[in-house]
């Protein structure tokens, strides 16, 4: 017996190769080439093709108890309700205009999900059939104005679903259909909120907020003196200063009236500061090699060293630190700090070997620079090196540094026998490169001299010294400045003047001049004038 057509069990007609058929509430994902001939044959947009990839699947839908009481999806009870009903029709219609049909002659049940439901039966109708005849155009314009009569009752995901099913079946993207669900999907997306005013910052605030910005340039100079001389007096605190004098020490600004500002707030507000507070504000005049026009500072410096010398042992030192590169260390700080009291109470700290090594440099200091001082000095027992090992800015810039090409230079011109390189040299300062000379001139094999003078130097008379000479070469590299160019850094500037203080005879290469030779054999003959013009000899003529 024949089945009747359409009952279980009969057989499909089998779709063409390329092409998938979805049943009911099924995702469909047609082949692109059986689609362009669908879409051709319908007269469609090849421009809306792509979005033959991005068919999301429409979800069934339940609209609330039916007359059961229960929330039973379509088809889920002996009986559908009106609404799934609907939709079930729209899902098996075997034709675009049965389709329509089925939406015109039902408007009272007609939910805002039919619609894409719809939509995606026609395209399931289009892609399932060999040669599928053409769309009549008023099929396509009456769904059309039925979606835009109901557009405004759909909620987004509505919207979308029936946005890429429009221009998969060819709407055109300017039309009345695409554009109306475009400005529904623009008018349902939330409000973009303003863009927040910038809050109204006075001069205080102002440089507080330009300092602490990560991206703060390097050069603000002309800024920040606008910013400093529109604040108001109560409005520069603590901590708005110790951010200038950090970035001015970080970047190496030897900026004079921010200096200068820096200092009047030090000694306008010294009975509110402790010595930890004092240590940052103090830091950049040691670094940067500057000493201030204020008159009170140095007073206002040793009053808070007296008053806070015992309370903050680290911060007390790292003041005198700043101090000692610009050669105004105070007597009786020093008294204090060379103490028995002080070294055995810092020795017990985590920060002892910091604080051992900065009191074996003012020790230094005092051994060099101040011979009317008779006061304390640390044993002999408590010193350790002062730079055991090259400056941290030296070790992260060795890349760009002249250093090696000049070893090179040397290596050629007098050979590995006549220097040595980076060596230290009591009581912990490092050397670029060091020659030893005789008293006529003659540069000597480094290896059969004592490379290091005595230190402390001795008060004997000169001639009874060793005679031969020690010069020392010091590369004045690019960062050893200020960020002018034209003044040294303070830790570089003090270990120059120790350096001769010692006897050690210092020739620098500054970079500029450096920079200016191209090549090795240019540099070769910037170092061979530079070393005749100190009267040295060397090769077959010099011994």
């Amino acid at each position: 017996m024949r089945r009747p057509r359409g009952e279980p069990g009969s057989r499909a007609p089998r779709p063409t190769e390329g092409a998938t058929c979805a049943g009911p509430g099924e995702s469909w994902s047609p082949a692109p080439n059986s689609m362009l001939r669908v879409l051709l044959s319908a007269q469609a947009s090849s421009a809306r093709l792509s979005g033959l990839l991005l068919l999301p699947p429409v979800q069934p839908c339940c609209l609330g108890p039916n007359k059961w009481g229960d929330h039973r999806p379509p088809g889920g009870g002996p009986r559908a309700g009106p609404v799934q009903g609907l939709q079930r029709l729209l899902e098996q219609a075997r034709s675009p205009g049965e389709l329509l049909r089925w939406l015109g002659q039902n408007p009272t049940k007609v939910r805002a999900h039919h619609y894409p439901v719809a939509l995606r039966r026609l395209s399931q109708l289009l892609g399932s059939l060999p040669r599928p005849p053409p769309v009549e155009q008023a099929t396509l314009q009456d769904l059309s104005q039925l979606i835009i009569r109901n557009c405004p009752s759909f909620d987004i995901h509505t919207i979308h679903v029936c946005l890429h099913l429009a221009a998969l079946l060819g709407f055109p993207s300017d039309g009345p259909l695409i554009c109306t669900l475009e400005q529904e999907r623009r008018f349902r997306l939330p409000p973009k909120p303003p863009p927040p005013l910038p809050p109204i910052l006075r001069g205080g605030q102002r440089l507080e907020a330009a300092l602490s910005c990560p991206r703060f340039q390097r050069r603000p100079q002309q800024h920040l003196i606008r910013s400093l001389a529109e604040a108001r007096p109560e409005e520069l605190t603590p901590h708005v200063m110790v951010l200038l004098a950090q970035h001015l020490a970080r970047h190496r600004l030897r900026e004079p009236q921010l200096l200068e500002a820096i200092a009047h707030f030090l000694v306008v507000q010294e009975a509110q500061l402790n010595s930890k507070v004092v240590q940052k504000l103090v830091l950049p005049f040691g670094r940067l090699n500057y000493v201030p026009l204020e008159q009170q500072f140095m007073p206002c410096l040793e009053r808070i060293l007296a008053r806070e010398a015992g309370v903050a042992p680290l911060a007390t030192v790292n003041i005198l630190m700043s101090l000692c590169q610009l050669r105004c260390l105070p007597f009786r700080a020093l008294h204090f700090v060379f103490s028995p009291g002080f070294i055995n109470h810092v020795s017990g700290t985590p920060h002892a070997l910091i604080v051992r090594r900065y009191l074996s440099l003012l020790d230094t200091a005092v051994e060099l620079e101040l011979p009317g001082y008779q006061g304390a000095r640390l044993p002999r027992r408590q010193q350790v090196p002062i730079f055991p090992q090259p400056l941290i800015t030296d070790r992260a810039r060795c890349k760009y540094s002249h250093k090696d090409i000049v070893a090179e230079g040397l290596r050629q011109l007098l050979g590995e026998e006549k220097y040595r390189q980076d060596l230290t040299v009591p009581p912990g300062y490092s050397t670029d490169f060091l020659l030893c000379v005789s008293s006529c001139g003659a540069v000597l094999p480094v290896r059969a001299q004592d490379p290091f003078l005595p230190y402390p130097p001795r008060s004997c008379p000169r001639a009874t010294r060793d005679p031969a000479q020690r010069v020392v070469l010091m590369l004045r590299e690019r960062w050893h400045f200020c960020r002018d160019g034209r003044v040294l850094l303070g830790s570089r500037a003090l270990r120059e003047r120790h350096l001769g203080l010692m006897g050690y005879q210092l020739l620098p290469l500054p970079f500029e001049e450096l920079e200016s030779q191209r090549g090795l054999p240019q540099l070769k003959s910037y170092l061979r004038q530079k070393l005749q013009a100190l009267g040295l000899r060397w090769g077959p003529e010099g011994g």
